[in-house]
């Protein structure tokens, strides 16, 4: 695995929820010792309120809350139009695969479970902000004076794929609303014209540098959302068809 400089310390927080006050100090010590700012909160209200008021460039997250569970939360902020692209890491006791993929599922960036090393901890929440960095600074690379070339407009069935404007429309006029990853993984697997994407390549185009630290299943994880939010039916697909074994292509659009 390459090096990766640490990421810069972002101006805003980092919110840490667990209701465990052992578990906040410990997480809290070694964010702070990092240089981050953290804030806190005990339970799942707290945290929703916590990351309206403060913007948090991350949120680490227990799932066994009072009041309003971690998966809960995750939905919320997912469906949060200011908040949808806030970074969450889970860390919880809940620690089977099914649990993981639950929370991937629920929206979440990362699952770390417990008991958990604070330094991979850490480690952890400098690869998410660095993903994180790299995809917001990325439209401002190229200075007013040389503006980026427009990246191709994709048309696949009934849906238009605009990389510019981050855009994904149905030929009604509806917007169909995809976090940064399910957009770009539509985008890779829509302008791939028909061939097969295994999960590494589509890792390499969702993650860049970062896809050695993230596990090949979560693109499976992304697919079942994307597909949810798309309305595509994995059995007669119109959109993302699945080849076993392989990986995934562009659905064969019906012959008119």
């Amino acid at each position: 695995m390459l090096d990766m400089p640490d990421p810069a310390i972002p101006t805003a927080p980092i919110l840490v929820v667990d209701d465990d006050a052992k578990i906040v100090r410990l997480v809290r010590t070694y964010l702070e010792r990092e240089g981050y700012r953290v804030v806190t909160a005990g339970d799942g209200p707290a945290a929703l309120d916590a990351i309206e008021t403060h913007e948090p460039a991350l949120v680490v997250l227990d799932l066994m809350l009072p009041e309003l569970d971690g998966r809960a939360v995750i939905r919320a902020v997912r469906r949060d139009d200011m908040a949808a692209q806030t970074p969450i890491l889970i860390l919880s006791a809940r620690s089977s695969t099914i649990d993981r993929i639950a929370g991937l599922e629920d929206g979440a960036d990362d699952y770390l479970p417990k008991p958990f090393s604070p330094a991979e901890l850490v480690l952890r929440v400098k690869s998410i902000l660095r993903r994180t960095t790299a995809a917001a600074s990325a439209p401002a690379a190229s200075s007013p004076a040389e503006p980026a070339p427009r990246q191709a407009v994709i048309r696949h069935a009934d849906l238009t794929v605009d990389p510019d404007r981050h855009e994904v429309r149905r030929d009604d006029g509806t917007i169909i609303d995809l976090t940064r990853v399910e957009f770009r993984l539509l985008q890779a697997i829509l302008g791939a014209d028909g061939r097969v994407l295994s999960r590494d390549q589509l890792l390499d185009a969702v993650y860049g540098q970062e896809a050695d630290e993230v596990m090949d299943r979560t693109i499976d994880v992304h697919i079942r959302r994307l597909r949810d939010k798309l309305d595509d039916d994995p059995e007669r697909p119109r959109y993302v068809q699945t080849v076993r074994g392989v990986g995934y292509r562009a659905a064969r659009e019906p012959a008119s």
